[in-house]
């Protein structure tokens, strides 16, 4: 796994699988040191019970052979095995020379090749105490396999393995519940920390965080206060300097105009209406640096409802009242009624003047603005033009960024209206082709719910 990767796990999930591994491999661990204990202790009891079968079997062993022939074929012990289905214990009766006289249904015919001493000898097979006849005369192997042993162990060890199988479903849920209850400070801290941007510089609730988070909490308020004051700063010389700069271009605007109505016809005058619209453009520079200003400062939401419609209505009344744009703005409306939403209607009528300022200057001269409000609330506002890329819608929302057109202008409408729509909650796309067309350009605004 890549380290990009291995970043995007989860701590959940790191410690899911860190603590159930811990849990199985000691588990494990002592499992294997109790099939240790218990294949010890089976040992111990076997053993001893080898010796105790050796030492009561030897007495019926001796009476049953006074009756025999010594010199006859090996037999069995009568009466001693009947009704048994399978000997985990086997015999050999051997006598001093290590002639086999008696044994058990499954024992070996030929004697075991251990030593006729009293104690317990080992065969590849077999586990055999040799007991020996008062007299001497009498040995007695009793034996027991080696597989009955390992049997028995294995048998333990299956058993202590079985719980293991619900405790690492357990010990998952367990865990992740566990540490997800643990965790939960840290979810509402990453979650707080999210919201925070332009529109939202609150400082962090840092006391009610756990003792290990508090100081993170301090450290992000922190932060968030020095950018916080940057940013008003910033919000705070834009606005002065564009209403400072208001009044002294409005009255240069003002003696350049009456200057060129006082000039007679010539150079003078050009020069003179080229300064004019310097001035005029500055005018607007100035205008949109103080709407900039107003959507940094997070003006697009509203308490109180209103009708987005009647504010398109006022925008377009204003452009059909201007004789530059009379006329070339079309509104087509299918909502039946009112648009209602919770927004700011001063935000709201900034971003639609900037859009349509955008398509009237952008879209050929000659050619209509089309604003259509379709049923589900959908605002759209087409204009015609060739179609731009996708690298060049992207690059539209940039402050300043103007693309490839020769019409005046600041670059900041667009950038604007975004700020502001997604303020209040929704969204702005740019399209192009237009939607039905095969050229021209779209700036589309997806209202918040109701």
């Amino acid at each position: 796994m890549t380290r990009k990767g291995l970043n995007r796990t989860s701590i959940t999930r790191r410690l899911i699988a860190a603590l159930t591994g811990t849990v199985v491999l000691f588990w494990l661990i002592a499992v294997g040191i109790g099939v240790y204990v218990v294949n010890k202790e089976l040992s111990e009891t076997f053993d001893g019970a080898l010796q105790e079968t050796a030492q009561r079997l030897m007495p019926l062993v001796v009476d049953d052979l006074a009756d025999r022939d010594p010199s006859a074929d090996p037999q069995t012990l009568e009466n001693m095995e009947r009704g048994l289905n399978k000997e985990y214990l086997t015999y050999q009766v051997l006598d001093v020379t290590g002639k086999l006289i008696l044994h058990s249904h499954d024992a070996p015919k030929t004697p075991y090749d251990v030593p006729l001493k009293i104690g317990f000898h080992n065969t590849p097979k077999y586990r055999i105490y040799t007991e020996s006849s008062s007299d001497g005369s009498l040995f007695l192997h009793v034996a027991d396999a080696f597989k009955n042993r390992r049997e028995a162990s294995r048998e333990s060890g299956v058993a202590l393995l079985w719980p293991l199988l619900a405790l690492i479903p357990g010990s998952i849920v367990a865990i992740w519940f566990i540490v997800g209850r643990s965790l939960r400070p840290i979810d509402r801290l990453r979650s707080e920390i999210a919201t925070k941007d332009g529109g939202n510089m609150a400082p962090l609730e840092s006391d009610t965080l756990p003792r290990e988070l508090q100081p993170i909490g301090r450290s992000v308020n922190l932060l968030l206060g020095r950018l916080r004051s940057a940013l008003e700063a910033e919000r705070e010389f834009t606005a002065n300097s564009a209403h400072e700069l208001r009044t002294p271009i409005a009255g240069a605007l003002a003696q350049t105009q009456r200057l060129i109505a006082e000039l007679p016809k010539g150079p003078l005058t050009e020069r003179a209406g080229r300064i004019e619209t310097s001035l005029t453009n500055l005018g607007r520079l100035a205008e949109k640096l103080l709407q900039l200003s107003r959507a940094q400062a997070g003006i697009g939401t509203g308490d109180k409802p209103a009708d987005l419609i009647t504010v398109i209505e006022t925008v377009i009344g204003d452009y059909d009242r201007d004789t530059g744009t009379a006329g070339r703005i079309l509104l087509e409306n299918e909502v039946d009624g009112k648009l209602i939403r919770n927004v700011d209607i001063d935000a709201f009528a900034i971003a639609m003047r900037n859009l349509i300022e955008n398509a009237l200057i952008h879209g050929p001269t000659d050619d209509e603005v089309t604003v259509r409000i379709d049923r589900a609330g959908t605002i759209r506002i087409l204009n015609g033009g060739h179609v731009l890329s996708q690298e060049e819608l992207a690059d539209l929302k940039k402050r300043f960024w103007r693309g490839k057109t020769k019409a005046s202008g600041s670059g900041l409408g667009l950038a604007i209206a975004e700020r502001i729509v997604a303020q209040i909650g929704g969204r702005l796309d740019l399209l192009s082709p237009a939607t039905g067309q095969v050229d021209g350009f779209e700036a589309r605004i997806t209202p918040p719910e109701a």
